[in-house]
């Protein structure tokens, strides 16, 4: 029993990782921690832009470890938040991630949705991103679907 615990706890894990090396490879950083924080930081302005049942919806895609982070500090009763300007997005964004440069913002948030499109549904990505905002659409180019 013990060792199924430890293989499921590996493979969350090493998904986690490859996300992370996603995110780093695109934005050309060495630092899996900033990695995280910046996944971390997008996934999050993403979700409370969300429906409850669309944000339900995308963990289910999600490693079980991303899937932990994804959630935290969630309070579903005022969601979604209606961002209706990419800027909102960023701002939300930056809020968590404020080391991250005016430059790099969109660069992360497009690095960041990117991985969503390579690592879950079709289905699900396009569902979610219908869902936002054109302008914030243009940040999640469809080419990448």
């Amino acid at each position: 029993m013990s060792s199924t615990i430890e293989g499921v706890f590996d493979k969350t894990m090493e998904k986690t990782n490859a996300w992370l090396k996603e995110v780093e490879d695109a934005m050309g950083w060495e630092d899996r921690h900033k990695a995280y924080m910046a996944l971390r930081a997008v996934l999050h302005a993403l979700r409370d832009r969300l429906t409850p049942d669309e944000t339900a919806d995308l963990a289910a895609q999600l490693p079980m470890l991303i899937r932990g982070f994804f959630f935290e500090g969630w309070h579903p009763a005022d969601k979604p938040r209606k961002y209706r300007h990419k800027k909102e997005f960023l701002q939300q964004v930056e809020t968590e991630a404020p080391w991250l440069h005016d430059e790099e913002l969109e660069r992360t948030v497009t690095a960041v949705f990117n991985v969503l499109s390579s690592r879950i549904g079709d289905g699900e990505t396009r569902q979610v991103r219908m869902m936002l905002p054109s302008e914030l659409r243009e940040l999640w180019p469809e080419a990448a679907l």
